[in-house]
């Protein structure tokens, strides 16, 4: 799942996506204060214009240049509230933040040792701001998958590396809208409540 795999995958379609923000994203955000966004893995940019033209400040990070440009495409109307970043954030850090929200749905974050990859998105935080981690749930899911959704980081296993810094305010599996072949979320909306050490869990 590199960045020429991406780079396939939107050139197979006019449009990978449908361009709506997640439903879950929607959900969860539309009740804080706007500030600084970090969206991961922006796709064709459907979070972050969403963020950006409810007066957020998004910095928007993919793998792939397709996806990116058709982002900013879609998004004349709020070309200065989002920077688009070309970046692989399962080898290397996040922006700089801290960002008062960082969202992550559905990005397949893989493991690895020491979560060093999970620790610079937490690192990514600010205080008093919120991380939210949204997965498919996996029950169900054939076991053949390629790849394994297995292998990357799940929302209630994020939860469980967090220290008492923080505080999880949603942790839940929800249906999803019918139509798909996953038929459930999982969520996971945590608030940094206190200033911790960079790495620290």
């Amino acid at each position: 799942m590199d960045a020429e795999y991406w780079d396939e995958r939107y050139q197979s379609r006019q449009r990978l996506f449908s361009g709506n923000p997640n439903g879950v994203l929607v959900d969860e955000v539309s009740g804080l204060t706007p500030g600084r966004a970090l969206d991961i893995g922006c796709g064709e940019g459907g979070d972050a214009l969403w963020l950006a033209r409810r007066g957020w400040r998004v910095t928007a990070v993919d793998i792939s240049r397709i996806a990116l440009d058709r982002a900013a495409a879609a998004g004349a109307d709020v070309a200065g509230r989002v920077d688009w970043i070309l970046g692989d954030l399962t080898s290397g850090p996040p922006p700089a933040g801290p960002f008062d929200l960082v969202s992550a749905q559905y990005f397949p974050l893989p493991r690895r040792e020491g979560h060093a990859g999970l620790r610079g998105l937490l690192d990514a935080v600010a205080p008093g701001g919120t991380l939210l981690f949204v997965g498919h749930d996996l029950a169900g899911l054939p076991a053949d998958m390629d790849p394994d959704p297995r292998s990357f980081y799940q929302p209630s296993e994020v939860a469980s590396l967090l220290d008492d810094s923080w505080s999880v305010e949603v942790g839940e599996t929800r249906p999803r809208p019918p139509g798909g072949h996953h038929t459930h979320d999982t969520v996971l909306r945590a608030r940094l409540t206190t200033r911790r050490a960079p790495g620290g869990r």
